[in-house]
């Protein structure tokens, strides 16, 4: 069954520890990060990470949008994160990226956006526990899904084989192209609006995981 991994990108931050707690049937916590510059938004820091980490037992996987991670990564591991996601298209060495997350006992992500060759993973396959595919261009949250993205998912699938990753997909999701996305190959989907935008969240993080 898919895990779902409601974004916090779309939760009122006026009062995230209510709004944490209303998603706790969920499988993880996703967190995005943006600096200004990968992306043209700004959103969270390590600090507000690592205040909401005592109101939620739930894995975060915290999805680094920024240029160079290499300077933050050891804040947000230490900050409460499980996994940490970069981008492969993000101007640091994306090898050195992955050792710096495993060396603090977190799991390592990597994400490609829209436009990115799949086959830019291929090195990185025998070392990471997570793909992230951006179904919509990174930076801001409620965008329509990109019809595009299915066969990526469908490619980087045949590319994992049986390895132990989880392959994600973000941006648009929703439980009318849920199951799509899980016969195309998605074992996490990432809901921002289709999660915190409706008035039961666990029905609708029932919805899309098909229970």
């Amino acid at each position: 069954m898919i895990k779902v991994a409601p974004s916090l990108l779309a939760a009122d931050f006026s009062r995230l520890a209510e709004e944490i707690r209303t998603v706790k049937t969920a499988d993880f916590l996703h967190l995005d990060v943006m600096d200004g510059h990968f992306v043209p938004n700004l959103t969270i820091g390590p600090c507000v990470i690592e205040s909401i980490r005592p109101h939620t037992d739930l894995p975060f996987d915290t999805h680094l949008m920024i240029d160079n991670p290499l300077n933050y990564i050891e804040p947000f591991a230490k900050a409460g994160s499980d996994y940490i996601t970069v981008h492969v298209e993000q101007p640091d060495d994306i090898g050195e990226c992955i050792r710096l997350i495993q060396s603090f006992g977190k799991k390592a992500g990597l994400a490609v956006s829209p436009d990115t060759p799949v086959s830019l993973l291929i090195p990185y396959l025998d070392c990471i526990s997570m793909i992230t595919v951006m179904s919509v261009y990174p930076g801001f949250g409620g965008q329509k899904f990109i019809e595009t993205a299915y066969e990526k998912i469908k490619n980087i699938k045949q590319m994992i084989g049986k390895k132990d990753i989880l392959l994600s997909v973000d941006g648009g999701v929703n439980a009318d192209n849920a199951r799509t996305l899980e016969r195309c190959g998605v074992t996490m989907a990432v809901a921002g609006s289709s999660v915190f935008g409706a008035d039961n969240r666990a029905a609708a993080i029932a919805q899309i995981r098909g229970e």
